[in-house]
């Protein structure tokens, strides 16, 4: 994993083992309704977000997407995701929503597709993965990774790749360039962190603000009322400390705006090191420990 750009700024990027370029600050719009999505993506590319995280499962792709593109800003410059869900992990069932996102959306081609979640059994998360890896071949697709993937998941699909890889040929296993899981300071995930880091996997961190559930957090309210930050900003730097991409989602204009004012200060070490709680505890679902 290498910078496509510093962390100066919200046009900061990482490059993808893909070889494309990923913007660091993402929106997501996990259970946007349909009836604000529009709206409020299409605010967030004003404020400077390029990075929309959808889903199938969120059923928003479609209202996420015009609104993206109707920011006023190039679609060469703008980063869309979609996820295959859980129910659909599966050769035909992965084929199928890549059409489907295509399709809803307008869009020429979905610059990350990701497996939303490790289910459908080995079989299926394989025969996901093979869709996934067709798609990219057909320029459907540019990029292509997982959520929620456990390191023993991840080992499955590395061996895989390996395998396809020495019998097909080089990439023919397909490129691994994110694992989307949930990660903020009460789950930090060393041990999924690691893996991914030291093979150039971009971790995408969903739930960054913990849901709201953390705010008055006594670690966290000092280094807001140090840096003249808010809590929720501070956890969102935390994330950017740790080269994550960030996926805060909100449905209000001004929410949204703060949560981008991410790059005017910079949390020391002691500061990192106060934020180490060392604790696990998800505020979400955590299909990392499932062993289907």
């Amino acid at each position: 994993m290498t910078s496509g750009s510093p962390l100066n700024g919200k046009g900061s990027t990482l490059r993808l083992l893909s070889g494309h370029d990923i913007p660091r600050l993402g929106f997501g719009v996990y259970q946007t309704p349909t009836g604000v999505a529009e709206d409020v993506t299409a605010h967030a590319i004003r404020s400077g977000y390029r990075h929309v995280d959808s889903a199938t499962a969120y059923r928003n792709e479609a209202e996420s997407c015009k609104g993206m593109l109707g920011g006023g800003v190039p679609r060469q410059q703008l980063f869309f995701t979609s996820k295959v869900p859980p129910k659909e992990i599966n050769y035909e069932g992965a084929k199928k929503c890549v059409a489907e996102t295509l399709q809803k959306t307008g869009l020429d081609y979905i610059d990350l597709y990701l497996l939303h979640a490790p289910y459908g059994g080995k079989a299926g998360r394989l025969g996901a993965w093979k869709a996934l890896v067709e798609a990219v071949a057909a320029g459907k697709v540019r990029s292509i990774g997982v959520s929620n993937y456990g390191v023993h998941h991840l080992e499955e699909l590395e061996k895989y790749i390996g395998e396809t890889d020495a019998k097909e040929g080089k990439g023919k296993g397909g490129v691994l360039s994110v694992n989307q899981v949930e990660l903020h300071p009460w789950l930090a995930r060393p041990d999924i962190v690691d893996w991914c880091q030291s093979r150039g996997v971009v971790l995408e961190a969903y739930s960054p603000l913990v849901r709201a559930t953390r705010m008055e957090d006594p670690a966290l309210k000092a280094l807001a009322e140090k840096h003249k930050k808010t809590p929720g900003q501070i956890l969102l730097r935390w994330g950017l400390q740790k080269d994550f991409v960030i996926l805060p989602k909100s449905v209000t204009h001004k929410r949204i705006d703060e949560n981008s004012e991410i790059f005017d200060f910079e949390l020391s070490a002691e500061d990192m090191k106060s934020l180490a709680t060392g604790v696990y505890e998800p505020c979400a679902w955590d299909p990392t420990t499932s062993r289907d």
